[in-house]
């Protein structure tokens, strides 16, 4: 599936073909650190198939992530955004793409949870509390 995507900005544009199938919630101390919330969704994107169209993101390199492995992080060096996490090498690598990127941002599911032994508890109760469209 072809996917384009930016940050909140709009400095750092991206497309990418993604396996919608590989799209999940990773709820790991990492993702819950960096994202600032309880977990991140992601969608993997087919290995070389992952462009930067405009703009160009801060890159950060997790030494050790809780997999074990260095992964590079990307935000947009303006506004924030986090865009993607990869591996630190090779050319036709995959890139953990961050749904809340894509535009339509409804267009693909999370079909997995991982790292499920991090996950906040509290998520469990979200069904109960009170929606609100605004606020005010």
């Amino acid at each position: 599936m072809k996917v384009e995507g930016a940050c909140h900005c709009g400095f750092v544009t991206f497309a990418a073909e993604v396996d919608p199938e590989t799209a999940g919630i990773c709820h790991c101390t990492d993702c819950q650190t960096i994202s600032g919330s309880a977990f991140r969704t992601t969608v993997r994107s087919l290995p070389g198939r992952f462009e930067i169209k405009t703009g160009s993101p801060t890159i950060y390199i997790k030494k050790t992530a809780e997999s074990g492995n260095p992964r590079e992080h990307a935000f947009c060096p303006r506004c924030g955004t986090s865009i993607y996490a990869t591996t630190v090498s090779g050319d036709a690598r995959p890139y953990s793409v961050r749904l809340g990127t894509l535009r339509p941002r409804g267009a693909i599911t999370p079909k997995r949870q991982i790292w499920m032994r991090s996950r906040a508890a509290w998520l469990d109760l979200l069904d109960e509390l009170a929606p609100v469209d605004k606020q005010g």
